[in-house]
């Protein structure tokens, strides 16, 4: 197919780990929930609809976490897309318990941390997780607790790669000499770089950095900023200039726009054929 009828593979590749290959534009499950990302979501057809398409339109890169809802995206992942294309790649996480919606607690236990993902695997219906992410690390526990324990599962074949979330460039690299990590996904987007020397240091090793919330452009879009003019000119809206530019920004770069409508979905994925100039990148940078 060409990249007009799957547009996410204008994006280009990258191979997590070195051995697991993925268009880079991919797509976030959380947003497949119920509010505060909790429950079943309203509309749970227009849900199974969202994951088909996204692998319709090239995209072979979907990050999901347990805690997102808890279980209902794993779940509905493995509804709409199993059994799995052998392209496609999932990538859950754990270390993040609910207690109610827009409830967020770390828990590192190397006991939950195991449990966790038993349940991911048999909810997503795998035999290994191909990236498995400690969601946030907590501080109440050791790390080498908690990514020892995450190595033993890769030890055992149900991990094949290691990533993290949420981490300063010295917890990658405690982590790092603990077990070999792949990805680092932290939150990052046009206008807020404050991870700038995590993706830096990410660049610099060959890992993966996946920016969680990636489309947020604050007061670049406003009428006559710098993406309007932008806009205009490439017949993009600021969300799909907005991720163009990440694409830009580095080779390592796995941007995972999340929505729970189809047509959001379209909009999304074709930012993938959109091509800045040096001018216009250095523009919206400068500006943000």
């Amino acid at each position: 197919m060409t990249t007009s009828t799957r547009p996410a593979k204008a994006s280009g590749t990258y191979r997590i780990g070195g051995d697991l290959q993925v268009d880079r534009l991919g797509y976030g499950a959380m947003q497949l929930t119920g509010p505060g990302v909790w429950g079943d979501p309203k509309d749970p057809a227009e849900a199974v609809r969202v994951l088909r398409r996204a692998y319709e339109l090239g995209v072979t890169f979907i990050d999901t976490a347990d805690s997102y809802g808890p279980f209902v995206s794993e779940l509905l992942i493995k509804e709409a897309l199993h059994p799995y294309a052998e392209d496609l790649v999932i990538a859950t996480k754990a270390g993040l318990t609910r207690s109610g919606p827009g409830d967020w607690r770390p828990v590192g236990r190397p006991e939950y941390l195991r449990q966790q993902c038993e349940l991911s695997l048999r909810h997503l219906g795998l035999d290994c997780i191909p990236l498995y992410q400690l969601h946030r690390i907590d501080e109440k526990v050791p790390l080498e607790d908690q990514l020892g324990e995450l190595a033993l599962l890769k030890q055992e074949g149900k991990v094949r790669h290691i990533g993290l979330s949420e981490v300063t460039v010295e917890q990658i690299e405690a982590a790092r000499r603990i077990t070999p990590i792949v990805s680092v996904q932290n939150l990052y987007n046009l206008a807020d770089r404050s991870a700038e020397d995590v993706l830096d240091h990410c660049e610099r090793n060959d890992l993966a950095f996946i920016p969680w919330f990636p489309i947020a452009t604050g007061n670049l879009a406003r009428p006559g900023g710098p993406l309007d003019a932008i806009s205009t000119e490439h017949g993009a809206t600021p969300a799909q200039l907005a991720l163009a530019w990440l694409l830009r920004r580095s080779p390592v770069m796995l941007p995972i726009p999340g929505t729970s409508s189809v047509t959001h979905l379209e909009e999304n994925v074709a930012a993938a054929e959109v091509r800045l100039s040096d001018d216009e990148f250095e523009a919206l940078a400068k500006a943000a």
